[in-house]
């Protein structure tokens, strides 16, 4: 019964409250013409209401408001309107556009509220090189330069159909199993109430036509707030973590694991950026994603390519834990697979691509072989969603 009231209720609720406003949002955001409109950095072909955010934020409330965890904790309420701060702080940057500057100090001042808040921060690495619990001086800087950045990885994964919300939707469920072998009840319902949440307007993004909407800034920015608040709760030095600790769980590579494609993703785009002497919040077609559509997968061979790999990552540290592995191996392994999915195979797709080269023409077969929209079910499917 607890887990009924505690994960299947919050959840359900959450997608069907998603579900049910989806078409009321996507209405005034054609009304108003709220859309974000094709240039040559971005990869639609047609004007597309980006107001997907405030949908799923609706979700995410009413399944919060059903679950007794929400209720028990005394700083729910403020969690959630940080959480409404970045919402209206994407929706500002949606229709009229902030400038990099003003977003990265409301995202700092964000994470230093969470951290009040909370009275958390990152401030325990549990055992990796050794390093226990940090003094303020360390976690306050360290906490915010993770936070903020994690934030703009989610943002900046956004670029084809389904990414952003296909990852965040499964961040969401293996966080959600961490807080639950936490006992973190607070966390756990954020987590699966999120997950539930997205459902629908992932769902919509991938498959509809006429309700396609994007989930924009204003989703993004809630979400990456979401994925702070989990990586915050796991790495406080609390008690429930130390215990598994000791059983060799490597909370550190767990959290870089579950997040990992956009965090090494985002590295490596700034830190390019900064080599060539430009600003490293300069829009550009230089994430990953993008080298897959130069290679001429679909917007959906895309995401399942790129979600693919940060399954194969989970799955790579989840095997280091079972042999055995000490917590640094453990996150030896998430950093070299993360290197390897970004860095390494970004290059060398690239080189293929200038070069002609000889796996060149297998990557493309295996793209064109990706083109699920243009398979006959799909129109069917699009169809059905689009009555949803």
């Amino acid at each position: 019964m607890d887990t009924i009231y505690q994960i299947i209720i919050p959840a359900l609720l959450a997608f069907l409250g998603t579900l049910w406003v989806h078409p009321k949002v996507l209405k005034i955001a054609v009304n108003k013409n709220l859309v974000d409109n094709p240039d040559a950095r971005k990869l639609q072909r047609r004007p597309v209401p980006n107001m997907g955010g405030s949908a799923v934020f609706f979700g995410i409330v009413i399944g919060l408001c059903s679950s007794n965890a929400i209720f028990s904790s005394p700083n729910s309420f403020m969690i959630v309107a940080a959480m409404l701060i970045m919402l209206y702080t994407g929706i500002m940057d949606d229709i009229i556009g902030l400038t990099p500057r003003l977003r990265f100090i409301i995202e700092i001042l964000i994470v230093c509220w969470i951290m009040y808040v909370n009275k958390a921060s990152i401030s325990c690495f549990y055992g990796f090189w050794g390093i226990g619990v940090m003094p303020a001086w360390v976690s306050y800087p360290l906490t915010i330069l993770s936070c903020v950045g994690i934030i703009n990885a989610i943002n900046l994964i956004d670029g084809v159909n389904g990414l952003s919300s296909g990852f965040c939707f499964m961040a969401s469920v293996f966080f959600a199993i961490m807080f639950h072998e936490l006992g973190n009840t607070l966390m756990m319902a954020f987590a699966v109430v999120a997950a539930g949440a997205i459902v629908p307007f992932f769902l919509h993004n991938v498959f509809g036509h006429d309700s396609k909407m994007f989930i924009g800034d204003s989703g993004t920015l809630v979400f990456g707030t979401m994925m702070s608040m989990f990586v915050i709760s796991i790495l406080n030095g609390n008690l429930p973590c130390m215990v598994l600790m000791h059983r060799g769980i490597g909370l550190l590579p767990f959290t870089l694991a579950v997040l990992s494609i956009p965090v090494f993703d985002t590295i490596r785009v700034m830190s390019t950026r900064i080599l060539h002497k430009r600003s490293p919040f300069s829009p550009d077609k230089t994430h990953l994603h993008h080298i897959f559509i130069d290679l001429g997968f679909s917007h959906t061979g895309t995401t399942i390519i790129i979600l693919t790999l940060n399954l194969i990552i989970i799955a790579a540290w989840m095997l280091a834990y079972q042999l055995g592995a000490s917590i640094d191996v453990q996150f030896y392994v998430v950093v070299v697979m993360g290197v390897l999915f970004t860095f390494v195979l970004y290059n060398f797709s690239k080189r293929q691509i200038e070069k002609n080269g000889r796996i060149l023409h297998l990557l493309q077969r295996l793209g064109k072989s990706m083109n699920f929209e243009k398979k006959g079910v799909w129109g069917t499917i699009e169809r059905l969603i689009d009555k949803l």
